[in-house]
């Protein structure tokens, strides 16, 4: 079998007219990387020309272009929605545009690559990064911007849990608690281990400022995002107690991206053009970008740390209470900025005169870590992997007094989080001033008190739990608040009897069956006339409940036969699950296939795909409708262990870009263990639905994929990567949409191998 990355049938290997490469990349999945190809692919074996194309999709690089086949190409075409590494194209004709012209125009551009400058090998430049929208033009800046700030972020984060995880163990298992804190002994095995951990620390922010400047204007940014960084990070350049922090990190990284973009727009003589990547742009931007921030960012900065430092002293005769909410404000604002060391150096200065300041200090300092990694595991849905490992190492490093666990999350989502932050700081430092729990060393965290450096333990604990718990509910709230504008529209309002067949109501927009069907076929699809369509059709729970969105004629015969047939109840799809199983239910059934040429059964996409799966037709009134519908639909198999999270989990997916593919096809999907075995599920639209796609078309094919999140590598992308690479070719769509019912559908699905 070939890779799905090469030409189908060796398209385009061979051609009289041109040597053409291509590089397709989709920044999150592989279908519109592998359409992209197909279609260039097939192009160019049309137009007489040969073209190998390098595939760059969520499993990696494929079908890599070496050094030989760049020597000898006459163009390079890049259809990509990310950073693609353009300096091995120096020299080349080079045409830059979206995925989704490579899927749409793909002659087009094969026509324009003849007249594409020349790449002259300046990195890069913009284009994957800018082009969030697919155009040649570049995508909108919005866009960008949060592309760029993820992409530091996500690069910013072994560093954090890296160097705070090293500086947590090493503190509680070689610290010693003195007047000046928790030390560990010089010369010490455990010292060693802390300075590891501090290197990774000092390099966290330049990290994220020089990841979010390559991610702007690729790599000649790199350098002079990373140095900016670092100036931002230690104030002490600036004349500042105390640097500007990971917020200091984001607007460099930002200041160095646009520099590095608009500099690469100035014209200069050819012979200079080599070198501007790698000398010239790098030596002005660094240079430029540190400058600036020195003498002009740098002294409001310093400026800022001083009046906060004279206006706390002035605070030192008021309330407890008002003197810990503002500490604790300040603690949890910025994480380590100017903001936070001049509330952390103003208690620590009066730990010998007014313990009590230092102990409202120690407890609103763990709280943000704390309070994030309590809402990853309060609500880990809304968190990816990596959030929720990262939300782990934060509560651990918490613990150790390590304000700076929470700056990725922060960083991701500041306005979110930092208010999140802020109020459970307050909150603790109001009731440790309230109880005038005293803090005998510069440090905070729970260590403090387990090492017997708090006077008034209860207390101290009570005032971090219930900061902590403040934080980490209100992240989740504001987190909802954000999410539910889209995912929370016409959720079921049978919800409460089933989380299998969620999604079939009026409120999704769907189409009531008769009242007298009392148990209808799953959300907005149509059985096609079979008993099977009828499974796990879930019982109403009150007589005003809205069912089906559509029927067919033969609907009521299939509810029928699940009524009358010897049905044993099912395993519950949710813990509130009302849900009836499908007749003859003593074992899991063998699933059904299509029929092959012989009457036998061959197995659609590995047997994930089955007539249970299969419906003629859904109606919905849009693409939040549509996903209830088809994740209804999966629900018949018993095999989605809970229906809602199916759907906000394919709903999220949708979020980062939509899953139409354009020629009126949609490929929903979601990686989740809301589902127990790999599942797809397919429905036609006879009037389409609006979903996003690139060239306007209403997707009437819908397929959708669920996986298991152990199931979401190589499985997954297999699965897109088949469909896509089938649904390129018209005749195959045609078909489709003309199949007379189930069984010829499942014929023709049965081809997809």
């Amino acid at each position: 079998m070939t890779s799905p990355a090469e030409p189908p049938g060796g398209a385009g290997a061979r051609g009289p007219g041109l040597k053409l490469l291509a590089v397709t990349a989709c920044p999150t999945g592989i279908a519109h990387t592998y359409m992209a190809a197909e279609k260039l692919a097939q192009a160019a074996e049309s137009l007489g020309h040969s073209m190998k194309v390098e595939t760059q999709g969520s499993i990696g690089a494929e079908n890599v272009l070496s050094d030989n086949d760049v020597r000898d190409a006459d163009g390079i075409i890049i259809a990509a929605d990310k950073d693609v590494d353009r300096t091995r194209f120096a020299g080349k004709r080079v045409l830059v545009v979206g995925v989704a012209e490579g899927i749409h125009h793909p002659e087009r551009l094969i026509e324009r690559v003849r007249s594409a400058p020349v790449h002259q090998g300046d990195g890069g430049g913009a284009s994957g990064a800018g082009q969030a929208s697919g155009g040649s033009d570049g995508g909108k800046g919005r866009s960008l911007t949060y592309k760029a700030l993820m992409n530091g972020v996500s690069y910013m984060i072994p560093f954090v849990v890296v160097g705070g995880l090293l500086i947590a163990v090493s503190l509680a298992l070689g610290g010693d608690t003195t007047s000046k804190g928790i030390v560990i002994p010089d010369d010490s095995f455990w010292k060693t281990v802390n300075d590891i951990g501090v290197i990774g620390f000092q390099l966290m922010i330049p990290i994220l400022s020089g990841y979010i400047a390559y991610a702007i204007a690729d790599r000649p940014a790199l350098v002079p995002g990373m140095v900016g960084g670092w100036i931002a990070a230690h104030g002490e350049l600036y004349d500042s107690e105390a640097g500007a922090g990971f917020i200091g990190a984001i607007v460099t990284g930002f200041l160095a991206g646009y520099l590095v973009r608009w500099i690469k727009k100035v014209k200069v003589p050819k012979f200079v053009q080599p070198i501007m990547p790698i000398i010239v742009i790098p030596i002005v931007a660094t240079s430029a970008l540190g400058l600036f921030f020195i003498y002009v960012l740098g002294e409001p900065i310093a400026w800022v740390f001083e009046q906060l430092t004279d206006w706390l002293g002035g605070l030192t005769g008021t309330s407890a209470a008002l003197l810990g909410i503002i500490l604790g404000l300040m603690i949890a604002f910025d994480m380590g900025g100017p903001v936070n060391k001049t509330a952390f150096l103003f208690g620590a200065g009066l730990v010998s005169k007014n313990p009590e300041v230092m102990g409202m200090c120690a407890a609103a300092i763990p709280v943000p870590p704390l309070g994030q990694g309590l809402a990853t595991l309060l609500r880990r849905r809304m968190f990816d992997d990596q959030e929720r490992e990262t939300g782990l190492a934060a509560m651990f490093m918490g613990f150790f007094g390590i304000t700076e666990g929470a700056i990725p999350f922060a960083a991701a989502r500041p306005a979110r989080v930092i208010p999140a932050n802020m109020l459970g700081g307050a909150v603790a430092g109001a009731i440790a001033g309230l109880a005038s729990v005293e803090g005998n060393v510069p440090h905070g965290g729970p260590i403090v008190a387990v090492l017997g450096a708090v006077n008034g333990v209860p207390m101290f604990f009570i005032a971090v739990i219930v900061g902590t718990a403040v934080t980490g509910l209100v992240t989740v709230a504001l987190m909802s608040l954000g999410q539910g504008q889209g995912r929370g529209q016409g959720r079921a309002t049978g919800d409460a009897d089933g989380g299998s067949t969620a999604g079939a109501t009026e409120a999704a927009g769907l189409v009531p069956a008769p009242a007298a069907a009392p148990e209808p076929v799953p959300a907005g699809v149509a059985s096609g006339g079979t008993a099977a369509g009828a499974t796990g059709a879930t019982k109403a729970a009150a007589p005003e409940r809205t069912a089906a969105a559509v029927t067919t004629d033969a609907d009521a015969d299939a509810a029928e036969a699940a009524r009358d047939g010897d049905a044993a109840p099912a395993p519950k799809a949710a813990p509130e699950a009302a849900a009836d199983a499908a007749p003859d239910a003593e074992a899991e059934p063998e699933p059904v296939s299509a029929p092959d040429a012989d009457g036998g059964n061959a197995p659609v996409l590995s047997g994930y795909l089955t007539e249970q799966t299969v419906a003629e037709r859904l109606t919905a009134d849009g693409k939040d409708s549509a996903i209830r519908a088809m994740a209804a639909l999966l629900a018949t198999t018993g095999k989605v262990a809970d229906a809602d999270e199916l759907v906000r989990a394919a709903l999220a997916r949708e979020e980062e870009g939509t899953t139409g593919l354009g020629e009126e096809i949609a490929i929903p999907h979601a990686k989740t263990d809301a589902v127990t075995a790999p599942l797809v599920g397919f429905a036609r639209s006879e009037e389409g639905i609006e979903w996003g796609a690139p060239d306007g078309t209403k997707a009437r094919l819908i397929f959708m994929i669920s996986v298991p999140e152990a199931a979401a590598g190589d499985e997954h992308l297999r699965i897109l990567a088949l469909l896509s690479r089938k649904l390129m070719s018209a005749e195959f769509r045609e078909r489709l949409l003309s199949a007379p019912d189930q069984a010829a559908i499942l014929r023709i699905l049965g081809e997809i191998q």
